[in-house]
């Protein structure tokens, strides 16, 4: 417990030591990772992110075996504003488990929650850049800005029926809390959750999720991930990485594989997915004003105006050089 503790400190403070509009061009899925980032999917977005997975247990001292596949789930709708979110989150497994005397099979929900998620603050709205027209460099360079993070909250009710082999029969209804903090380094994503989960049960977690991600090229992306949780019942930590490829703009396919870092049990997930997101109905957002680029725009249209009136004088200027060598050829 201690250990998780430290881990959630020492993350969220470096958060705070170390995408502008909710609405972009390509979708923007939490898979295939478990962290969720701070951004809302926009106003009117519906969004969709399922995935089947396969799981292999074995613990060393209880001497048990668990194998078997489960489907998750994840619905996300943006209404009321650009900013919010309402979720839902389902994880339905079927597996079957054998001990020393007996094997058992089993399937139900690991998890049904229903929730909604809100951007507090995101640092880079209505941030208008000064840019350097004379250096690229300098307008690519590290910002210390870059170290605040966008933050977000995230509420939830877990809701899992009583008779569930995957829980205690207390756990029929109960909290879930989380804050979200989310960096970006050029075409690296730094996402962290903290995350308070089935209050006020008699096994609350305290758990952390922190996700790295980066864009290769405008088709795939990978991440590495860590996962950590405690409770008075169970503790684990969990490292996990894999990839995504971008089909279309609202398309995505993902895969990823999932170990822990010890025997009791050892855990090993592998997990594909896609996630599909429908925009028909969103409507651009206009603002009043100056954008971000304008200045460098008009600028960049003076440079190509310039260079063509020079392209011009010079094809004129020969014209005219090759008009007066006829003339004294010609004399």
């Amino acid at each position: 417990m201690n250990i998780v503790k430290k881990i959630t400190t020492y993350i969220f403070l470096l958060s705070y030591c170390v995408i502008n509009a909710q609405y972009t061009d390509q979708i923007n899925s939490n898979r295939p990772g478990l962290s969720v980032s701070a951004f809302a999917v926009g106003k009117t977005i519906a969004q969709v992110e399922t995935g089947i997975y396969g799981i292999m247990e074995k613990h060393s001292i209880l001497n048990y075996e668990t194998r078997g596949m489960g489907v998750d789930l994840s619905l996300r709708y943006g209404a009321f504003m650009e900013e919010l979110e309402f979720v839902v989150d389902m994880q339905y497994q079927f597996d079957q488990q054998e001990d020393a005397l007996y094997i058992t099979n089993r399937n139900d929900f690991k998890q049904f929650t229903v929730g909604a998620k809100y951007l507090i603050y995101d640092p880079d709205k209505n941030y208008k850049p000064e840019l350097n027209l004379y250096s690229w460099k300098a307008n690519h360079k590290f910002k210390w800005r870059n170290l605040i993070p966008a933050f977000a909250v995230y509420g939830g009710v877990n809701l899992i029926g009583g008779d569930n082999p995957y829980t205690f029969p207390e756990d029929q209804i109960s909290a879930k809390i989380a804050a979200i903090t989310q960096n970006h380094f050029g075409k690296w994503v730094w996402v962290n959750n903290i995350i308070f989960d089935k209050f006020p049960t008699d096994y609350p977690s305290i758990g952390v999720i922190s996700t790295l991600t980066r864009g290769f090229n405008e088709k795939w992306s990978g991440f590495i991930e860590f996962q950590g949780f405690s409770s008075d019942y169970y503790a684990d930590g969990l490292g996990r990485l894999g990839a995504a490829h971008l089909l279309s703009d609202t398309m995505q396919i993902d895969a990823s594989i999932t170990g822990n870092f010890k025997d009791t049990p050892s855990i090993l997930y592998g997990s594909i997915g896609f996630s599909w997101r429908f925009d028909a109905n969103y409507k651009d957002i206009l603002v009043a004003g100056k954008g971000e680029r304008e200045d460098e725009y008009n600028e960049e249209q003076k440079k190509k105006k310039e260079k063509k009136d020079k392209e011009r004088e010079e094809r004129k200027k020969k014209k005219n050089q090759r008009l007066d060598e006829v003339e004294l050829d010609g004399n």
